[in-house]
């Protein structure tokens, strides 16, 4: 079905059907294509967009944006600018409430760069490039000269800014992948994601997730082994990968059940979290609780990553963005410490203080304010390296062990390695009717 076919302009939009695990699904697709004009909008366009996602918001079906444009046509003047500035406004509507991806094969460039700003998703070609402000304009105010591709290719987009949740080889590839992403997520917030059919047994046994752990506490290892041995037929799809890679966030299903997971991940920077990995969790746990997607949170780290660079760059804001995160989601939440959970990171990676509503851990995990050599070489600064190894062993000992955290209600259970996909099925399916009743307000504050 497609809307305002007989308007002019570079703008196609209408009712279509992706095909996913669970049959056709319909959404509303909005292209943009840069074979008239090289894409430049035109006031009709940005209409078009805007009918489009207003449409999408009343029927609640998912937005799905295919963008190759080169921004507002500088023929129409004002008037274009004010055509995008409906069409963001439209889909700033949808937000949290119907899901919103797009793609991007080709530029986008000023105003429909900020759109991508805007979606839930978004996924980029190889060929891609976006950016708010171009080559030219770069060399003329800076007299830098850059290329397109190094100042908005879709390889930089996935590594530094984070814009690129996936990064495919073509238009084709990025249908796919759309594809994949609705195999997990609800046609709009009112609904649950939809099961996945599986023959993978809930009850599983998985020994290999707890031997992927070193017997070092500094050991390195890819916690993406962890979550592959734990989910349904070892199948996750991660997003932002090569983004803040400190930090996984990706989706699986557990017995079925769409989930969301958030993991530190050791194998880059020890698994600490900076400004990268803060936004990136973020985000994702507030896409999962938009979307009644449970979230499962994989704990091993040491805490935020220091320096002044960081804390000169905005620590603080950002760090509070993981807390206000978690500390608002209503969706079902399990907390699993691997390993290490320290200071502040403890806090922030959803700890059982934070809401949670189920803290586990395994027996190789240690809770506490920080590490045992850490803590020797403040409390006791003067003594000798032979008294320093005692007291870090009594350290160990007296508060590390995840049974004293248990004991002190910290952690609901300590449990073996080998029962963990057990135990987060029963979970799930207990939390499966969770619901919470929020107090009502205009909107929350979040750190930016």
């Amino acid at each position: 079905m497609a809307l305002r076919a007989a308007v002019p302009g570079v703008v196609r939009a209408g009712v279509e059907t992706v095909s996913t695990v669970h049959g056709e699904r319909p959404v509303m697709r909005v292209r943009v294509g840069a074979t008239d004009r090289a894409g430049a909008l035109t006031p009709r366009d940005g209409e078009t967009i805007a009918a489009a996602a207003q449409t999408a918001l009343q029927q609640r079906l998912p937005v799905v944006v295919d963008i190759a444009s080169t921004g507002a046509d500088i023929r129409e003047g004002l008037a274009a600018l004010h055509g995008w500035g409906l069409a963001a406004r439209a889909l700033t509507a949808c937000s949290g409430i119907v899901p919103t991806i797009m793609t991007v094969d080709g530029p986008a460039v000023s105003g429909p760069a900020l759109l991508l700003g805007l979606a839930d998703h978004v996924i980029m070609t190889n060929d891609a490039y976006a950016f708010v402000t171009g080559p030219h304009m770069v060399r003329q105010f800076t007299g830098e000269p850059i290329t397109a591709v190094e100042l908005g290719g879709s390889g930089l987009h996935a590594r530094v800014t984070g814009v690129a949740a996936l990064v495919v080889a073509d238009a084709a590839a990025a249908d796919a992948a759309v594809e994949a992403l609705f195999d997990l997520l609800p046609g709009h917030n009112d609904e649950l994601p939809p099961r996945i059919p599986t023959d993978d047994p809930a009850d599983r046994s998985t020994p290999e997730a707890g031997a992927i752990i070193p017997d070092t506490a500094t050991g390195s290892y890819d916690v993406r082994s962890v979550i592959r041995a734990i989910v349904d037929d070892g199948e996750l799809l991660e997003l932002r990968a090569a983004w803040a890679p400190n930090l996984v966030t990706a989706f699986a299903a557990i017995d079925g059940r769409p989930v969301g997971f958030v993991a530190n991940q050791p194998c880059a920077l020890a698994g600490t979290l900076d400004i990268p990995a803060s936004q990136k969790g973020a985000r994702f746990v507030s896409f999962c609780d938009a979307f009644n997607i449970p979230i499962v949170t994989l704990v091993d780290t040491p805490g935020f990553y220091p320096g002044k660079d960081l804390e000169w760059r905005g620590m603080i804001r950002h760090g509070a963005q993981m807390a206000f995160a978690y500390a608002r989601a209503t969706v079902p939440r399990v907390n699993v410490t691997l390993r290490k959970s320290y200071g502040g990171a403890y806090i922030v990676m959803d700890s059982k203080r934070m809401g949670n509503d189920l803290a586990l851990a395994w027996p190789s995990a240690e809770i506490a304010v920080m590490g045992a050599k850490g803590a020797v070489e403040i409390l006791h600064r003067r003594a000798s390296v032979e008294e320093r190894l005692e007291l870090e062993a009594a350290y160990e000992a007296r508060l590390l062990s995840p049974y004293i955290a248990a004991d002190r209600g910290f952690i609901d259970a300590v449990i073996d390695p080998a029962d963990t996909r057990r135990e987060l099925a029963a979970a799930l399916g207990v939390l499966e009717d969770k619901r919470e009743q929020l107090r009502p307000r205009g909107h929350d504050n979040s750190p930016l």
